[in-house]
């Protein structure tokens, strides 16, 4: 790899390591209901939504009470999205006058926008009116991001306080996380992204004159291209920093009209780990100890750091197969070298490799590059990235609650390990918490698990498989994989618009979803109502690089032993066959 390409990924480290602790400080204000310097822009809009609710932002709620409310809101949302699918044909802002979307498609994607996954078996450019794209799809992408940093939030509280049932009010922190984080940061974003060329527009699709003809498949000659358009930028904003992931256009952000530039690319692979990141600090902040914050971010870093230089090492060496094609795969100023199958040439290898592991990591799920055609320890990275539970950074909220609840896990073990009660930030780990904390780090894996073997033993399973053997197993694994981990990426090789698939990945997208958030809630819940622990010396401290090594090795442990025998079936197996001689 050259310098240039060593360069981008350090610089983008640096840039985002650099704003952690503003945004998380910022973030952490917010949520402790203290003013900012937003308040005189939003201030008055907050108040008045709560006026039109009805809600009371002084009167907090139990973990119960808040989960209910955050379930009916979803829901209702689910509902909304699936019917404006079903009626798009009636209503304005229909341009290409495109009609109903079917009832299994409906269901997916109504159940994929709500639950934060973005998973997609349709082409936008082809299926959803301008307005479905904005009512349905980026109005979700702003609430259920909103949903998973306001269940973070509570279960943050629920670590901190102390002899209390309380933990929140929902609508507070579901309104205060929109208004103020990610409403201003997705404007500023959206305007530079417009900047760079992407498009937004309410006019028709364009047609362009080629300029060379050529010939379809029954001999008649096309002279022009219909170019999609649409209002873009304002989407592609609040999915890269809401870690939603959906693409205006089926190819995502591959597409020249959402991400045009380099510039571009780096502003968006930003953006995927940015708040995951600086709830970090906001996380530290909140308990009084910013430390706590700081180790957790360092253990998510080393991990992510490692397997990202496996996939950019992996890729950049390419394929012995297409070298022995004679065809050059060494990097050189004018090649890019590795393997460029499924990559855009304006990115290469490294950015290419940057945004997998990001995304996977990140359960974002966008791409600028067909991870279905990595090598397979490249796809192996990104479907294990999503096997650690989605922790490693992770979605907005459901990242960090999902390590809180690895930590709680690393807690437990090394207090027995050392005879001791365990502890953590003061309060007693006890066997409630473990059964919730064991919820939220096995129902992904059962799902995905489960879900892969009827995908694999049916014929309406099979039928969708691009490729055979090991890859097309991998097809289906990470399909599951991706609904479990509310991801939302695919291997791409797999025909997932089918009622088969629309139906079995949305039902699994809904469990792992809210299965795993309400478990997070009653561990806040629990913690909230205990009496805190004075440090003693025997406590174990959990900032120190002792501590951030064991919570490493749990993380790693649970993921490898939870799907290393699937894995060994697919991109293991595979990379052995190419590399067998």
């Amino acid at each position: 790899m050259n310098p240039y390409s060593w360069f981008q990924l350090i610089f983008y480290f640096v840039v985002l390591f650099l704003l952690v602790k503003p945004l998380g400080f910022f973030m952490a204000h917010v949520y402790q209901g203290e003013r900012t310097f937003l308040d005189p822009v939003f201030g008055p809009l907050e108040r008045l939504i709560y006026r039109l609710g009805g809600v009371h932002a002084d009167e907090e709620m139990n973990w119960k009470v808040y989960a209910i409310a955050l379930m009916v809101f979803n829901v209702l949302g689910l509902l909304v999205v699936y019917g404006l699918q079903r009626v798009q044909g009636f209503l304005p802002l229909n341009p290409q006058s495109l009609g109903a979307v079917s009832p299994d498609s409906s269901w997916n994607t109504a159940v994929s926008f709500a639950s934060n996954t973005n998973w997609q078996g349709y082409g936008g450019e082809t299926t959803m009116s301008y307005l479905t794209q904005m009512m349905a799809m980026t109005v979700q992408n702003f609430v259920s991001a909103a949903t998973g940093m306001a269940a973070l939030a509570a279960m943050i509280r629920g670590i901190a306080r102390h002899t209390t049932d309380k933990i929140g009010n929902f609508w507070v922190d579901l309104t205060r996380t929109v208004l103020y984080i990610l409403l201003p940061l997705a404007f500023v974003l959206a305007l530079a992204l417009v900047s760079q060329g992407v498009v937004q527009t309410f006019s028709q699709y364009q047609t362009a004159n080629l300029l060379q003809p050529i010939t379809d498949a029954s001999g008649k000659s096309v002279t022009t291209q219909t170019l999609a358009v649409g209002p873009a930028a304002s989407q592609i904003a609040i999915k890269q920093l809401g870690t939603n992931g959906g693409g205006f256009f089926n190819t995502n952000s591959t597409h020249p009209f959402e991400n045009p530039t380099p510039f571009s690319n780096f502003l968006e692979m930003l953006s995927i780990l940015l708040i995951p990141a600086a709830l970090c600090y906001t996380f530290g902040k909140m308990v009084g100890d910013t430390r706590q914050g700081w180790a957790i971010l360092i253990a998510m870093t080393v991990i992510f750091v490692a397997l990202l230089s496996v996939s950019v090492w992996t890729e950049q060496n390419g394929n012995p197969a297409i070298a022995k094609m004679g065809v050059d795969i060494q990097q050189s100023n004018i090649n890019p070298g590795g393997n460029m199958e499924g990559k855009e040439v304006r990115f290469g290898v490294a950015n290419s490799a940057l945004w997998g592991a990001a995304t996977t990591a990140a359960s974002n799920g966008s791409v600028d590059s067909m991870h279905d055609s990595y090598m397979p320890l490249g796809g192996l990275i990104e479907m294990w990235l999503i096997h650690l539970g989605e922790v490693i950074y992770g979605g907005v909220g459901s990242g960090l609650y999902g390590m809180l609840a690895f930590v709680i896990v690393a807690v437990f073990v090394a207090g027995l390990m050392v005879g001791r009660t365990p502890e953590y930030l003061g309060k007693k780990i006890e066997a409630y918490e473990m059964k919730m904390a064991s919820l939220i780090l096995l129902i992904p894996v059962f799902t995905a698990l489960v879900g892969t073997a009827i995908g694999v033993l049916t014929p309406a399973g099979q039928s969708s498989v691009l490729n055979p053997g090991p890859h097309g197993f991998s097809e289906i694994l990470y399909a599951f994989s991706s609904a479990s981990g509310n991801n939302g990426s695919a291997f791409a090789g797999l025909n997932a618009n089918t009622p088969f698939y629309n139906t079995a990945l949305g039902i699994i997208m809904f469990i792992a979803r809210y299965w795993l958030m309400i478990p997070a809630l009653a561990i806040g819940g629990s913690l909230a109502r205990k009496k805190k622990v004075p440090a003693s010396a025997g406590t174990l401290p959990t900032h120190t690089p002792l501590f951030i090594a064991w919570t490493i090795g749990v993380v790693i442990i649970v993921g490898a032993l939870g799907f290393l025998p699937a894995l060994a079936l697919g991109p293991i197996v595979e990379h052995l066959m190419i590399f067998a001689h």
